[in-house]
Formats: structure tokens, C-alpha cells, sequence
């Protein structure tokens, strides 16, 4: 069996929609939650849709410690507080994937408008805060949750990824092109996640307008 991916947040749409995504395609999941009896209710619920998969709900810090690339896909709002929990938890030469995104919408604003974020990005936040040896890639910001989820859609689209370290990226890349329909582009260094992350609040007004879910392509690579 292929090594387990750990998805903090899980109960959350796009948390859950991955874990349903990286089921199909075979890899085991360790669904983590700040509430265990959530997910293992979210891992019920993923192994009623797909009998085959292999899903275990536990509480984030937990899961954290089950897998060595660990998926964070909170709202930007708990994402401090989420990584100051998983401190004791997060060891050297694990690989923390930011899907975090500093939208307006975490302080009550539009959804449409990002945070400044001292660090530059969310991504770089979340390396600022992880203890010392654990690196972080940045992807998934462009994904639609809804689509992700939704089994019967066919996803077709681009996923930008950066990071510090090109092998940690490579592993990354890896995982997410097991999804049907995603390809890898790899963008850069972490600091790009501050334009990446912006795509967001981009991809969601496109959303609104025209009442679709919309992803990225790169054309030309």
C-alpha cells in the first residue's frame, strides 16, 4: 500500500474533497479534525462513497503524526492556530502542503479581496511556523472545492505549485498528478505563493460572474 496522506482539515470542502480524489486514485487517507468524532464521521462518509478506499478520521495533531506529507486546507483564520497545535507533532523531513489562502473574507470582508500577510504569503507564514527541518510547498489554491468533491465531475485543469526545494516539490507534484484531470506546473520558489494565492480571490469573482467552477491552464509548458 502506498504511504498515507494526511488532510488537516478535512471536514471542510476542499479537505474533503481531496480525500475523496487521493481515494480513488488509491492512496490512504488520515482525515484530521480539530473534533476526532468528526473525522471519523468525514471518514464514513468517504468510505460509503468509495467502499474501496482507505480512510481513517483522527483529531489534527494525530493525524499529523501518521504521514509524512501533511495537507493543511483551513481557512486562513485557523491556520495559526492549527500550526501552533501541530508544533509538537511535526518532525523533521515532513512535508507541510499549504492550501491556505489569506482571503478578506477570514476578518469579515469579500472573499474577493486578499490580507496582507507580513510574510508575503500564507505559504511563508506557515514556513515561518513549522518547526525547524519541516519545509513547505504551497499548491491546490485554484482547485474548486465543489468540483473536487463532486466525483462525477471531470476536473481538467492546472495545479501551481512552489516550493524551496525542488525534490520536495517533485514529491509533491507526484501526489497530486495521481488525481485524474490535475497537472503540476511548478511556479517557482515559495515566495511565488503570494501571487498564487491571489488566484483565489481571482478564480472565485470569475465564479460569481459567471456562475461556474473555473480552474487554471498554462499554456505553452
Amino acid at each position: 500500500m502506498s504511504e498515507p496522506i494526511a488532510i488537516i482539515g478535512a471536514t471542510g470542502a476542499l479537505g474533503f474533497g481531496l480525500t475523496l480524489r487521493w481515494g480513488r486514485a488509491g492512496l490512504p487517507i488520515v482525515l484530521g479534525s480539530r473534533d476526532a468524532a468528526r473525522a471519523v464521521e468525514a471518514a464514513e462518509r468517504a468510505r460509503t462513497a468509495l467502499p474501496d478506499g482507505h480512510f481513517e478520521g483522527y483529531e489534527n495533531a494525530e493525524a499529523a503524526a501518521k504521514a509524512e506529507v501533511v495537507v493543511l486546507c483551513v481557512p486562513f483564520r485557523n491556520q495559526s492556530e492549527t500550526l501552533t497545535n501541530l508544533k509538537e507533532v511535526l518532525r523533521e523531513h515532513q512535508i507541510v502542503v499549504d492550501a491556505t489562502v489569506p482571503l478578506a473574507a477570514a476578518v469579515g470582508g469579500r472573499a474577493t479581496r486578499m490580507l496582507g500577510v507580513w510574510q508575503g504569503s500564507a505559504a511563508q507564514q506557515a514556513q515561518e511556523m513549522v518547526p525547524d527541518g519541516v519545509r513547505v510547498v504551497s499548491a491546490l489554491h485554484t482547485v474548486s472545492a465543489a468540483a473536487c468533491a463532486n466525483l462525477e465531475h471531470a476536473l481538467d485543469e492546472d495545479v501551481l505549485v512552489c516550493a524551496n526545494d525542488r525534490e520536495d516539490k517533485e514529491r509533491v507534484m507526484g501526489l497530486i498528478d495521481r488525481i485524474d484531470g490535475l497537472r503540476c506546473v511548478d511556479v517557482g520558489r515559495l515566495e511565488m505563493a503570494r501571487i498564487v494565492e491571489s488566484l483565489t480571490a481571482l478564480l472565485i469573482s470569475i465564479n460569481v460572474r459567471h456562475k461556474t467552477h473555473a480552474g487554471i491552464k498554462i499554456t505553452g509548458v
